[in-house]
């Protein structure tokens, strides 16, 4: 009963949605200034209402006033959690808006506040800058946005599926990346011509990899995971037998990456290949849990590892808090978010930081997802003591979350669309009371063998609920 009084403290307290946007705290109060800071810094980044290109924020070098295909697509669910959707629809917009049979089916990997491709990255279609994980990176981020915001127009609006119909068709064929030919394709299928090996805008023009510090590369380990992700993401888009046949190309780039790519005397993944066929290591890793391409869970406990044991550049420790929760490294993501929020912390300005700090808390230690094309909100606690968000935006409604303890959540629909809230458990529990009613859990298990228990409750707009008083 204790409990239930806690709540309806709490309750009182609350009020309705606030116009300040979604806010955190609990007893873990380094965590609760990580997030304030990263709240405020991203913030900072949101576009001009007068600026030509329409609604966007810094997604780049803070001092080109642009935004890129791979920040954005990063940076992007973090800017939901913020309320950015304008901004995020108008540049995902704009990206799939902009590729072209003349570009060889890329878009323009950078856009400034004036609505025309960044000069530091485009002078024509013929030389420009371009990473080739884009397209399949973009096409997951819509996807990511669909299921948390409930905007299916992120996948069935006709620019989107012109985007995602010639990323997975016309893009792969024009770069020369079918499965088979990873390891024998070109090192520069679509170079101008002339072309000059010294001019970035020739020599880049289809970058086969995020890592861009590596000359001679034939192709990264990141790019093939992007394949995966993107033919996975597109599948999960269609239907029938032609879901079929692209699970089934995905799934020919996952075993060319068991295959090929990892080495048993290192224990890890080799990150590069270069065209005078050797292998090498460097940056990568982080994208092969990005795109979520690892199954073999010892392998992934040895990516893992190696990811954490190593101090990256800000570009890639940002996308790492949420990585780590998601993959069950809750005290390593929590060291990360507290460094990425430090003071100290060279470039903790680069605008990802602070988005990934933002996905790390929400998505990572609150535990709040969705599952795909559903009103199913869910949560599972990954921190100690307890925590709450306020104002949170999810599938068109605002939620406040309390976890107030490891075995007790409560949650308020403070908006106007109704959800299934599915509240999770980490272990294995046979009954816990849903507003004082004692009822059966479900258990699921994921790849690492941990198991989760969790109950579904309708929550109406206007409505709360409380699951807790767990037993086993």
């Amino acid at each position: 009963m204790k409990k239930y009084c806690i709540f309806a403290v709490w309750l009182m307290t609350g009020g309705a949605a606030g116009a300040q946007g979604v806010t955190f705290g609990g007893s873990d109060t380094a965590l609760t200034k990580a997030f304030a800071w990263a709240k405020a810094q991203a913030l900072h980044y949101k576009g001009k209402p007068a600026d030509p290109v329409g609604p966007w924020y810094e997604s780049a070098l803070p001092p080109r006033d642009a935004f890129c295909m791979r920040d954005v697509s990063h940076q992007a669910v973090g800017g939901a959690i913020l309320g950015l959707d304008a901004e995020n629809k108008n540049m995902l917009t704009l990206f799939a808006r902009n590729i072209s049979a003349s570009r060889d089916w890329c878009s323009y990997w950078e856009m400034n506040k004036y609505g025309v491709p960044a000069p530091e990255d485009y002078r024509s279609d013929k030389e420009f800058w371009y990473n080739l994980d884009a397209n399949f990176d973009v096409l997951w981020a819509t996807c990511r946005l669909a299921a948390w915001t409930g905007d299916s127009s992120y996948i069935d609006a006709p620019v989107f599926k012109r985007f995602q119909q010639q990323s997975v068709g016309a893009y792969i064929d024009s770069w020369v990346l079918q499965p088979d030919s990873l390891l024998t394709r070109p090192a520069h299928p679509n170079a101008p011509t002339p072309f000059n090996e010294q001019d970035a805008f020739d020599r880049c023009r289809g970058l086969p990899s995020y890592s861009e510090g590596i000359p001679n590369m034939k192709i990264g380990v990141d790019l093939v995971a992007a394949l995966y992700r993107g033919l996975m993401t597109y599948a999960g888009i269609v239907r029938g037998k032609e879901a079929a046949t692209y699970t089934a190309l995905a799934e020919r780039y996952r075993q060319h990456l068991e295959r090929d790519w990892w080495s048993d005397t290192l224990g890890r993944y080799h990150t590069w290949y270069s065209n005078d066929g050797q292998f090498g290591l460097g940056e990568g890793e982080t994208f092969l849990l990005w795109f979520d391409a690892l199954h073999d869970t010892a392998r992934a406990r040895r990516t893992i590892g190696h990811l954490a044991s190593v101090r990256w550049n800000m570009e890639n420790t940002s996308y790492l808090p949420y990585l780590f929760y998601r993959e069950g490294f809750w005290d390593t993501a929590r060291r990360t978010i507290l460094y990425l929020s430090d003071p100290s912390t060279a470039r903790r300005e680069y605008p990802e930081v602070s988005f990934g700090v933002v996905q790390g808390v929400v998505l990572g230690y609150m535990g709040v997802d969705v599952v795909p094309g559903t009103r199913v909100v869910t949560t599972v606690y990954r921190g100690e003591g307890n925590a709450w968000l306020k104002d949170l935006p999810v599938l068109g409604t605002t939620l406040e979350v309390r976890h107030l303890s490891k075995t007790s959540t409560a949650i308020t629909n403070t908006g106007h669309r109704r959800i299934i809230w599915r509240a999770g458990f980490n272990g294995a529990y046979r009954t816990a009371v849903v507003n004082r009613k004692r009822v059966a859990m479900k258990q699921q298990t994921d790849k690492w063998g941990r198991v989760t228990s969790y109950a579904d409750v309708p929550l109406e707009p206007g409505q709360q609920a409380l699951v807790g008083d767990m037993r086993r």
